[in-house]
C-alpha cells in the first residue's frame, strides 16, 4: 500500500510538472522547405504573421520544449518568432512567467533576415548558478540567464570553466561571422548532429549551441548584465 501511495506522489508531481505546447491560433499556412526558426527583429516589417503557439506548464528540459515549439512552428511554415506577453486587465504586459507564455510564429523572406554578428551569448543552465572565465575575467550566471557580451573580429576568446577538471574552449570570430552561443552546464548533454533545433558542438561542460535554439532560450531567458 505505501509503495502505491509513493507512485502515486510521484506520477502526480510528474503530471503537475510536465509541460504541453499547443497550437491556438492558425491565421494562415505558408509552404516553405526552411529548417531555421529565427527570432523576429522588434522592427521587422515584411514577416508575415500565422499564428500562436502557447506553452503550459514549467520544464527544465528547455531542448525538449524548443523541439515542440519548433515542431509546431514547421507545421505552418513559420521560419521566425516572438514572444508575445499576456496582458493585465490595463492592457500593459505582464511580466515573463516560464510555467506559461505565448509564442507568436511569422515567414519572414530569407532575403528580409537581418544579420546577426558580433556578439556572444553564453548561457546558464536552468538549475544552478554557473562560474566562467572569459579572457582571464570572471563571471558568474545565474540559473536561466545569460551574458551577452560584444566581440572584436580576429582576437581570440578562451572560455573556460572555474572547476578543477573544467572545460576551456577558444574561438577566434571572423569578420562577418554569425553571433556565437554556447551553454555552461554541469549536465551531460548529449550532441545532436542533425543540425535543427539541437546542440552541435560539445566540449565537456561548455556547449556551442545552434542558432535557432539559442534564440529561443534567449527570449525565455533573461539577460544577466556583466
Amino acid at each position: 500500500m505505501k509503495n502505491i501511495a509513493i507512485l502515486f506522489s510521484v506520477l502526480c508531481i510528474q503530471l503537475w510538472s510536465a509541460q504541453n505546447v499547443y497550437m491556438t491560433r492558425v491565421e494562415k499556412t505558408n509552404d516553405n522547405s526552411d529548417k531555421f526558426l529565427f527570432r523576429k527583429e522588434t522592427a521587422a516589417t515584411d514577416a508575415i504573421y500565422l499564428g500562436e503557439v502557447e506553452v503550459q506548464g514549467f520544464s527544465k528540459d528547455d531542448a525538449l520544449v524548443f523541439s515542440l515549439v519548433y515542431k509546431k512552428a514547421k507545421e505552418i511554415g513559420a521560419n521566425t518568432f516572438e514572444l508575445k506577453p499576456f496582458e493585465n486587465v490595463d492592457g500593459t504586459p505582464q511580466a515573463f512567467n516560464a510555467a506559461n507564455y505565448k509564442i507568436a510564429l511569422y515567414y519572414t523572406p530569407k532575403e528580409k533576415l537581418a544579420a546577426k554578428h558580433g556578439e556572444m551569448y553564453i548561457f546558464a543552465s536552468s538549475e544552478k548558478d554557473q562560474k566562467i572565465n572569459i579572457n582571464r575575467r570572471d563571471y558568474t550566471i545565474s540559473p536561466r540567464s545569460f551574458l551577452k557580451l560584444k566581440i572584436v573580429p580576429g582576437e581570440i576568446y578562451t572560455i573556460s570553466t572555474k572547476k578543477l577538471l573544467g572545460s576551456t574552449v577558444k574561438v577566434q570570430p571572423k569578420a562577418n561571422d554569425d553571433n556565437l552561443y554556447f551553454q555552461v552546464s554541469s549536465l551531460k548533454v548529449k550532441s545532436d548532429n542533425s543540425g535543427v533545433g539541437g546542440l552541435n558542438l560539445k566540449s565537456g561542460d561548455i556547449i556551442g549551441l545552434e542558432k535557432s535554439y539559442a534564440e529561443f532560450l534567449s527570449v525565455i531567458y533573461k539577460e544577466s548584465k556583466p
